[in-house]
């Protein structure tokens, strides 16, 4: 049906599908600032009055839980997200620029490992892990994200490379600039607005990542942000608000991070889209 005969389509499937998604963070939202024992009678309700005992008890528990799992959480994304991006973007420029049959060999393989669900490795990469003795730490897990994550870095950093005019890159190696060179102060300043989007995207999944923290760190060497949700919920919880606040709690890093990125996160889908 065509829309302009239907002014009102449009605008009411697009309040549903807004509701259907915002329905979760006002839950989450109202229950944070709730007291426990009007969550459950009344979950959707406005808190009257509202109260920050449920963040102040998430951030006085004894164990430490969220302050341990945030720092954990931060190092590991920051880390891998680091390195992922220049991986990928040095890699994602080898492939876009060469011609050789090894560049298309590198190109399917890394095809082939997104088509891969992460659940489905998770029981050989322990055993790897366990190998190189870095099964139940920080760096273990890093090593399993920068695995996993770097074919869907070097692919949007391709679209972006053959955007680049090569002209750039053969100038300057007429001036005597090397390879390493050029691609770091020609070509990869260029690729802001992709950095900003593989920034993004991987970083939120890591962040977000629950059952890989789970198995690699294992229940007693440590513990991220999402793992930490899971672990304040025992089996005879019933506080709640304390586990709202904590959710609510997680999210806020990742956030404030994304905000940060935004309009450049914006231009790089824009740009690839135009471009790629």
């Amino acid at each position: 049906m065509n829309d302009t005969r239907v002014p009102w389509l449009r605008p009411v499937v697009a309040l549903f599908v807004s509701a259907v998604f915002f329905m979760p963070l006002y839950l989450v939202l109202v229950n944070v600032f709730k007291h426990g024992a009007d969550i459950v009678p009344d979950p959707a309700g406005l808190p009257s009055p509202p109260t920050m005992d449920n963040i102040a008890a998430v951030l006085s528990r004894p164990d430490n839980l969220f302050v341990y799992g945030l720092v954990n959480s931060i190092a590991v994304t920051a880390i891998s997200i680091t390195i992922l991006t220049v991986l990928s973007a040095m890699l994602g420029h080898y492939i876009a620029r060469s011609r050789h049959l090894l560049a298309k060999v590198v190109m399917v393989t890394l095809l082939c490992g997104l088509l891969i669900p992460s659940p489905v490795i998770l029981a050989p990469i322990t055993m790897v892990l366990r190998t190189l003795g870095l099964m139940s730490t920080a760096p273990g897990l890093i090593l399993v994200n920068l695995g996993y994550y770097v074919p869907f870095g070097v692919l949007l950093f391709m679209g972006f490379v053959k955007s680049v005019p090569l002209e750039l890159e053969e100038a300057a190696r007429l001036d005597g600039a090397s390879t390493f060179r050029t691609f770091w102060q020609v070509v990869f300043p260029l690729l802001r607005p992709a950095s900003a989007s593989v920034l993004i995207f991987l970083g939120v999944w890591i962040w977000n990542d629950f059952l890989t923290p789970l198995i690699v760190l294992g229940p007693d060497s440590g513990t991220t942000v999402t793992v930490g949700v899971y672990r304040a919920i025992g089996e005879h919880q019933s506080d709640f608000g304390s586990v709202f606040a904590f959710m609510f709690l997680a999210t806020l890093p990742i956030l404030v991070f994304y905000l940060a990125l935004q309009s450049s996160f914006v231009k790089g889908l824009t740009g690839g889209a135009i471009k790629g």
